[in-house]
Order: C-alpha cells, then structure tokens, then sequence
C-alpha cells in the first residue's frame, strides 16, 4: 500500500514532457558516479558511458537520467565527483544547454530533492584549470517524477526512479546510507568489491518489482523506472514496466532509448577485435516496439 501511496503521490505532482514520433529520449540510471577511488563502481565503465552519450548527443536525443547518477551516500562532496569525472560533466552540461536534459533523483542521490543543496552544489562547479567557478548546471530543477505525454492519446508515461516504497531506501535512507558510508566504502575499497550489486536478494526483487507492476496495472499506466539494475522490457499486452538496468555491471551498461515513436532496450559494451584492439559496440537486447500499441483499449 506504501509503494502505491507515495506512486501516486509522485504521478500527481510531476511535471509533462510532450512527444511525438519526431522525438528522442534515451534513459539511463544508477550511473554511480563516484571519487575514482576502488569505491568507484562508475569507474569501471566510464569510457563506454561516455561513448554512449557523444552517441546520444549528437544524434539529436534528450537524456533522462532516472536517479542515482550520482553517488552521493560514499561521497561528502558533489565537487568531488566533478572533478572525478569533469568528462561526463561537462557532456552533460551539453545536453543541458541545448534544453535535451532532464535528471530525477534517487535513493543514493536524494540530496538532490534539497532546492539549496541543488543550487549550491549542481548550478556550478570550480575550474582547477582557470582557478574560478563556472557554471555547471545554472538554474536546474530536479525532479521527483516525469510525465511524458505522447501525441494526443489520453495516457502517459510514468518516469520515477523506482525506489518508493523500498523501505530501506526511501523510509529508513539515511540508516542505509550510514552502514554503506562508514562500513561497506571501506570494504570496497580494501578489497575491490562493489556493494552496488544491490537487491541480490531475489525474491525481494521480485516482491519489489511486483508492486509497482500492481501500480501500472490498478492505474492502467506505463511506467519507466531504475533502482533495481534489473533491465526490463514489456511487450505489448504485458503489464508495461521498464527498467533501464544500470552502468555498473562489468563490462557493459543499458539503457531505454525513444525514438520514431518505438521503445527499445540496449546494451552498450566493450569487445576485444580479432587484431587485439577494444571497441565499443550497441546491441538491442529488447525491442523495438510501438509506444501507440501499449495504449489500446485492450492493453491498457
């Protein structure tokens, strides 16, 4: 009932995004960027992430990122992450200008639910290079929740982050924030193990993924979410929940993409050529699908 209050409660007061077969949207979430330290799950595919932004970048996409982008319960600081990572920043900052992004915060970066927090900390950042601060961020709103609104059909689509109503992650943060802070950074970074390989308790997922399918199914809503780095692709005629998966699983990351009216599900990972060289390549794991046929009278 937890999850189905606070779901409802974000659905109310989000913000609408309209589209149309023209636009482009492409999802990511629990990035995790970190301080570069063996702490740092982002670290491990930095280089693929940022390929798969100059990707979306130039090909004209809107970037949503659907909370946890930042790993804010290791880390004091949102400069130390800036300066960890001033690439993925500064890329970023590029959709930003150009009115193609959109961030949602999450468990792990709920700070940024904090007006003040955001415009201290996310509005600009230091330049070690001129020595000054410069804008980073200037003027953005973060969101709990998005609503994006497709052509004139009457329903929506639902973007949350997903973690509403886990109750160690939305309740009792700040205690799950205390043990991983003090107990399990440590461990990371002692013996090169990544906590982040969260809800590896399976039937906690699933009992988790499952209320919020009861939420798209009561409300007749589809719905896009992260949290779990569980990748999730309905089809048609399926209860349509989403998940985007995640960046730091080893060796590749996932995302949601939008494009020409369809949704579909990708893998961005890194491949050894025959000669010995790497390269990175994107493959469609789910998808695609036409958004207009989750929104028949029979589906919905």
């Amino acid at each position: 009932m937890y999850t189905f209050m606070r779901l409802t409660q974000i659905y109310n007061s989000s913000d609408f995004i309209t589209f149309d077969d023209n636009s482009k949207f492409v999802f990511f979430s629990d990035c995790h960027r970190g301080d570069k330290s063996n702490a740092d799950n982002f670290l491990k595919n930095r280089d693929i992430y940022l390929y798969s932004l100059d990707f979306y970048y130039s090909n004209g996409f809107t970037y949503i990122e659907l909370g946890d982008g930042d790993e804010l319960w290791e880390n004091d600081r949102f400069s130390t992450l800036v300066r960890a990572h001033t690439d993925a920043y500064l890329l970023l900052q590029k959709f930003y200008l150009d009115k193609r992004l959109y961030m949602i915060w999450g468990n792990h970066d709920i700070f940024k639910s904090y007006k003040n927090y955001v415009k201290n900390t996310l509005f600009k950042y230091y330049d070690l290079v001129s020595q000054s601060y410069k804008p980073l961020f200037d003027n953005i709103k973060i969101h709990e929740g998005l609503i994006l609104k497709y052509n004139d059909i009457p329903r929506r689509i639902f973007v949350v982050h997903g973690h509403q109503g886990d109750i160690l992650n939305d309740i009792f943060w700040p205690f799950s924030r205390f043990i991983i802070r003090h107990f399990w950074r440590l461990f990371e970074i002692l013996h090169n193990r990544s906590h982040i390989s969260q809800v590896r308790n399976k039937a906690r997922l699933q009992a988790f993924e499952s209320s919020i399918k009861q939420w798209c199914e009561s409300n007749k809503q589809m719905v896009i979410a992260g949290h779990t780095h569980k990748p999730a692709f309905a089809l048609p005629g399926q209860i349509p929940y989403f998940n985007d998966g995640c960046c730091v699983k080893k060796g590749y990351i996932t995302c949601l993409e939008i494009e020409n009216g369809e949704i579909l599900l990708v893998k961005w990972m890194r491949n050894v050529n025959s000669d010995g060289s790497e390269s990175i390549t994107k493959e469609v794991l789910a998808g695609p699908a036409k958004i207009s046929d989750y929104f028949k009278d029979n589906q919905m």
